[in-house]
């Protein structure tokens, strides 16, 4: 399944891509403790802007499904036992 982002539609793209990254972490995809996809990346595969990538890891953080590390980025957690 190819995800994109719709640029004029009614949710705001940093909420798309976070709710992308949610789905591809459930399918497994994105496997925990291991690194997300960069900013760079990001912008690259769904032509968003850095802050939107931004914004979106920000978002996925609130949601409890990724940890940040200073200087090393953010990685997917791991399923609560």
């Amino acid at each position: 399944m190819i995800d994109t982002i719709e640029p004029d539609g009614p949710v705001p793209k940093y909420v798309q891509l976070a709710d992308i990254l949610e789905r591809r972490i459930a399918a497994g995809e994105l496997q925990p403790n291991k690194p997300l996809p960069s900013e760079k990346y990001l912008m690259a595969e769904y032509d968003v802007a850095r802050g939107t990538a931004r914004r979106a890891v920000e978002v996925l953080r609130d949601r409890g499904l990724v940890f940040t590390v200073p200087q090393r980025g953010s990685f997917v957690k791991p399923k609560a036992t």
